[in-house]
């Protein structure tokens, strides 16, 4: 008994006492066991990017999925609702968004939301909100509709997180500020105490025509992935960044072309402020170049943009054809006048237009003015009485030849073109996509040469788009030598230019500004997932800061540790052996000393 105790002293043990190899064996596999598991989180759970091939997958899977019912289960689901006020009607859109990546250089991956029969979230109403202007109480009553419709769509538990923003077009544009401004009041006063959305005074307002231009770049480049700058397979261009000397190298983005009815707009990256050659052009660039960044911090440079947008009011392609009839009017009374000629008077001797197709008969009425007009299907010459249109009025705001243009790359650069550009390419001539000027030109001119008669034949035995209509065939020979000149003379796009993609949808979708109004208008909500990524890794130990990307250094702080430990069992085996031995020393004076000395004692 006396050999137990002295062995469980020398070990301050309160409990029962190991062998003597247990402890120090023991002790070393406990350390090792920890160790492996704080080295199992050593590397921080960060954003890493996948194969530049499995990025370009996951981005076609994403625009299929795009397509499919939106899943209002998903608690983690973000989402947005965009009122756009336009000038004939107002239209709702809901968009939702997945968690930010972690990634500070990704934007938030929005998609327009879709109801359980995997239709778009968007609902229309007539006319627009600037028939409220003599009584701007009536504002919130008219989006009321749109309202519960977006409502009914966005989970309620989600309704206090999910950011509305109303914006008007050009039909508020043409108010006086003040019932500008009363309407707007109006709406920030009253939509909040409806409806719970994410609603501020700053979330209300009339954007510009610029703004409006620079939305729809956003969004169609959006969709395009052309904001991914981790995939580098698709082409590259070298941006400068202010007036630092500084520049980089990222994914080109498309410019964009988009002829309406009434206007023309175009929006395009400027990569190179360059110079300008006036104080003129000075100004007028500074008003038609807008620079934003679309990243949620404003240290990282790598999504500011500088885009020239430009809205060529009068230039669409039915406000066009008015201006024509009125040229075509005024110069033949004049002729008349000159000549003592009848030309245009009377059914009997009309006036020939090259720009209607061949025995089509009409008439132009201006000012109690009548002009009667048969087509002669004579598209160059149609092309070449357009030219003056493109000078439009004396102002230089009103000409698409004097109006200032950025410089364009042509051999490094990409364009779409929408609307006009793709019903006078595809309706009828059925050459939409890949835009070619030699073969849009050769099927204008084959088209225009047509008899009426045999058009409106093929028209009727269906060999023309499902969306032409008997005015598409009436005015196309115009609309397609105005789109020609339009491209050719007014923005001076070259014969061959291969980069011009005329389109109406992007994949099977069509794009609104109102997705780029979104995108930069929550550009920062990102850094509220970064912040919290942020603070749970402040928590995590200076270990998982030590090994990442250094598996080198990994497997040595593993060599050093097994060593350390090894040395341990050591010392601890020779304190073992030491104590031993000072035990038996013990026991021997026991043995020799203490119990004779008891024996002694012993009657």
């Amino acid at each position: 008994m006396a050999r137990i105790g002295v062995s469980c002293l020398s070990w301050r043990s309160a409990g029962p006492c190991p062998g003597p190899r247990q402890r120090p064996v023991a002790l070393g596999f406990a350390l090792l066991l920890g160790l492996l598991l704080l080295l199992a989180g050593a590397v921080p759970r960060r954003w890493a990017a996948p194969p530049r091939g499995a990025r370009r997958d996951e981005r076609y899977l994403a625009r299929a999925e795009e397509l499919t019912a939106t899943d209002t289960e998903d608690s983690a689901l973000n989402y947005g609702v965009v009122v756009d006020c336009g000038s004939s009607g107002s239209r709702v859109f809901v968009y939702f968004w997945p968690p930010h990546n972690g990634n500070p250089h990704d934007l938030l991956d929005i998609k327009q939301m879709r109801d359980r029969s995997s239709r778009p979230v968007v609902k229309k109403i007539k006319p627009g909100i600037s028939v409220t202007a003599a009584a701007p109480e009536r504002a919130t009553p008219y989006l009321r509709p749109l309202l519960r419709f977006a409502a009914a769509h966005v989970p309620a538990q989600k309704h206090k997180e999910t950011p509305l923003y109303i914006l008007c077009t050009a039909g508020m544009r043409l108010l006086p500020e003040r019932q500008q401004a009363a309407i707007l009041e109006d709406l920030v006063r009253n939509v909040p105490l409806e409806f719970d959305f994410l609603f501020s005074k700053s979330h209300a307002e009339v954007i510009s025509g610029k703004q409006e231009g620079v939305y729809a770049w956003i969004g169609i480049n959006f969709v395009l992935g052309r904001f991914d700058h981790e995939d580098e397979e698709d082409a590259m261009v070298t941006v400068a960044l202010g007036d630092q000397g500084k520049s980089l190298v990222r994914k080109r983005t498309v410019g964009i072309l988009d002829m309406g009815g009434a206007s023309l707009q175009i929006a395009y990256e400027v990569p190179d402020s360059g110079a300008v050659s006036s104080p003129q052009q000075e100004e007028a660039a500074k008003s038609l170049l807008a620079e934003f960044n679309l990243g949620c911090d404003v240290q990282h440079t790598g999504h500011v943009y500088r885009v020239y947008v430009n809205t060529f009011l009068g230039f669409g392609g039915n406000f066009a054809r008015q201006r024509y009839e009125e040229l075509v009017l005024n110069q033949t009374y004049v002729h008349n006048r000159l000549h003592s000629q009848q030309t245009g008077l009377s059914p009997k001797m009309p006036f020939l237009d090259p720009c209607l197709p061949v025995g089509l008969e009409d008439t132009v009425t201006r000012g109690g003015q009548t002009l009667y007009v048969r087509g002669r299907g004579d598209w160059q010459a149609c092309a070449k009485l357009l030219q003056p249109l493109l000078a439009g009025s004396n102002s230089s705001q009103d000409s698409l030849l004097g109006a200032y243009k950025a410089p364009i790359d042509f051999s490094n650069s990409e364009f779409y073109g929408f609307s006009e550009f793709f019903y006078c390419t595809e309706d009828v001539l059925r050459l939409g996509g890949q835009y070619s000027a030699p073969t849009f030109t050769s099927a204008a001119q084959e088209y225009c040469s047509q008899r009426w008669e045999v058009l409106t034949q093929r028209f009727r035995g269906g060999l023309y788009s499902a969306h032409a209509d008997q005015h598409r065939l009436k005015y196309q020979c115009f609309k397609s030598a105005w789109m020609y000149q339009v491209l050719h003379e007014g923005f001076q796009f070259p014969l061959d230019y291969p980069s011009l993609r005329t389109a109406q949808l992007v994949y099977d979708r069509e794009v609104q500004w109102t997705l780029g109004a979104i995108l930069y208008k929550t550009r920062f909500l990102p850094l509220r997932d970064l912040r919290q990524e942020s603070i749970r890794q402040a928590h995590a130990s200076w270990l998982r800061l030590s090994f990442v990307y250094n598996h080198y250094l990994f497997f040595a702080c593993i060599l050093v540790v097994a060593l350390a430990i090894v040395l341990y069992l050591l010392r601890l085996r020779r304190i073992h052996r030491r104590q031993l031995r000072m035990a038996q020393h013990t026991l021997l004076w026991l043995d020799k000393v203490v119990v004779p000395l008891g024996q002694g004692n012993v009657p």
